[in-house]
């Protein structure tokens, strides 16, 4: 490794092996140490350290635990290469080890002495207690894996089971190396540590922004001192965000975080999100209240998902926001209460007339939003550039279809239509549907799935092919023209002019006008994008919120 960083210039390491590869992880520090070249540390993202389960540093402390214990059956899990590390343990106790479906495994089992009647096979997808109930051991063994691990499963089944749960905790990892648990993480860490590797920076939503200002707040009335925080995605990953934060009183204080939208030119960029954290004690259970202050809008209209007259932060980032704040709250052993959160914006007000909010009945401030929590940018040639690379991967591994979608939403919901597809199938269009569909016609490929929900639909049967708000909005002229052309009610035409989302669609239409409405409006997304692969097969699925396909 030493020789071939040298010969090739690396200049940044990321080490993704597995949590358990020791020897491969002081090899990476040595050389890191050697040639300063910093690691990054791609982690497997795991569960709280229970108190219910018996942690255990090693294998001969584990042993010594179970000893301990009076374990006398015990089913390990910890894999086949484990077999000779708790030798001391199954040649005195009856045991079981179970390992992956593969002769060779069953060798290296025998090998060591372990009796071959007693090596379990891995089925993948089988249900974790039955091995249990058909066993009936005492306790189990297993690795601190995290949940690719599949640690979560296992520990539930015992639980259920009521069997002893022993882990071995994950090896320490050097205190140079940089963490990230997940895609974002591992990016942004690249983008600071190797500037222009990527020709793009990605950031963070406001969404983000508001958890990140709450997290920072409750710390620092927690007593802690506050200059990063790590809150959690939607999807589970943990990033970290640069915070501030100050002690307002006795039962209360404010968190703020610089809005960073990477290099997306939006107009939040560079602005203070604010975040008032205050707690009133009570003998009740524990409730989280999300409030909106200054520079954040009211919703006046219907149709957004939100409550009228509330503030205008999105279910998403109200949920990370809770749910970030409970998991800081839990570790503290606060349980009741009621936590008051209020979000600030104070260049909000003004900000808020640059942007659609005033057309969606949202006033007085701009909206907290986000569904994965990272803004991607998507509004420059560099991001065409990159939506190249990748569906140019796709033609060279000659997977039968490429799966375009606006993001990672709607790419869940197509991802279950297409199983069999490896991951490099599936690329983010972002807003440029006809610069991707033009990229895979000129790289060759002939079998195009593309995902799309309402809102970018609409833009596209009007013949908008880079959907950006910027570059095009929803045209309620063109969606009444299309409906009267599909022979809709007059009351369904007329009801059009109200809606402020395009999403308001799917409830607008009685049966027969719903299908006549949306059969045409497929057919207007087939004219534009169609003559874009002239030599292939486009499909198109339009999607619902839910994930439904029309």
């Amino acid at each position: 490794m030493l020789a071939f960083c040298k010969e090739h210039d690396i200049r940044l390491l990321v080490d993704a092996a597995h949590p358990f590869a020791e020897n491969l992880h002081c090899t990476v520090a040595d050389v890191s140490g050697e040639l300063d070249i910093p690691v990054v540390r791609y982690e497997r993202q795991y569960p709280p350290r229970d108190n219910d389960l018996v942690w255990c540093n090693d294998y001969q402390d584990a042993m010594q635990q179970m000893e301990a214990a009076g374990v006398d059956r015990l089913l390990a899990l910890t894999g086949v290469q484990t077999i000779g590390k708790l030798a001391p343990f199954w040649q005195k106790h009856l045991c079981w080890f179970r390992v992956l479906d593969r002769e060779e495994s069953l060798q290296l089992a025998v090998k060591q002495g372990f009796p071959a009647e007693r090596v379990l096979f891995y089925q993948p997808g089988g249900d974790e207690g039955e091995v249990l109930n058909q066993l009936h051991p005492q306790a189990i063994i297993t690795k601190e894996s995290g949940a690719s691990g599949g640690f979560n499963e296992k520990i539930e089944a015992a639980r259920q089971a009521g069997v002893k749960v022993f882990v071995v905790k994950r090896p320490e990892l050097s205190p140079d190396f940089r963490l990230v648990d997940g895609p974002h993480g591992l990016r942004r860490t690249v983008e600071q540590l190797l500037p222009g590797f990527y020709p793009l920076r990605t950031g963070y939503t406001t969404g983000s922004c508001a958890t990140a200002a709450s997290v920072a707040a409750l710390k620092r009335w927690l007593g802690e001192a506050v200059a990063h925080v790590s809150i959690f995605l939607p999807d589970g990953e943990s990033i970290s965000i640069q915070a501030e934060a100050r002690l307002l009183s006795d039962y209360s204080a404010m968190g703020c975080v610089v809005k960073d939208a990477g290099d997306d030119p939006d107009i939040t960029n560079g602005t203070e999100i604010w975040s008032t954290v205050e707690y009133r004690p009570s003998a009740g259970k524990l409730e989280i209240c999300i409030q909106g202050g200054q520079g954040v809008g009211r919703v006046t209209l219907p149709g957004l998902g939100l409550e009228v007259g509330g503030a205008a932060i999105n279910q998403t980032p109200r949920r990370m926001i809770e749910e970030n704040l409970r998991y800081h709250l839990r570790q503290q052993g606060i349980t009741t209460g009621t936590i008051t959160v209020t979000i600030a914006v104070p260049q909000g007000e003004e900000l808020a007339k640059k942007t659609f909010n005033p057309r969606l009945g949202i006033e007085g401030g701009i909206s907290i939003i986000g569904t994965s929590g990272i803004v991607k940018p998507f509004s420059s040639e560099a991001f065409v550039n990159s939506i190249r690379k990748q569906v140019e991967m796709v033609q060279a591994l000659k997977v039968e279809r490429l799966v375009i979608n606006s993001g990672a939403k709607s790419e869940k919901y197509v991802r279950k239509l297409y199983p069999h597809l490896p991951s490099q199938a599936f690329v983010h269009y972002g807003n440029f549907i006809g610069e991707t569909i033009r990229v895979a016609h000129e790289v060759g490929l002939s079998r195009v799935t593309m995902g799309i929900m309402i809102g970018k639909a609409v833009k596209l049967a009007e013949g908008s092919l880079d959907t950006h708000s910027k570059h095009s909005t929803m045209n309620k002229l063109f969606l009444q023209d299309m409906a009267q052309q599909a022979g809709c009610s007059t009351d369904a035409v007329a009801a059009i002019d109200s809606i402020t989302l395009a999403r308001e669609l799917w409830s607008l239409f009685h049966a027969d006008d719903h299908k006549r409405f949306f059969t045409l409006l497929l057919q207007a997304c087939h004219l534009h994008a169609d003559v874009l692969l002239p030599q292939g097969e486009l499909t198109i699925l339009l999607l619902t919120e839910e994930g439904d396909v029309y």
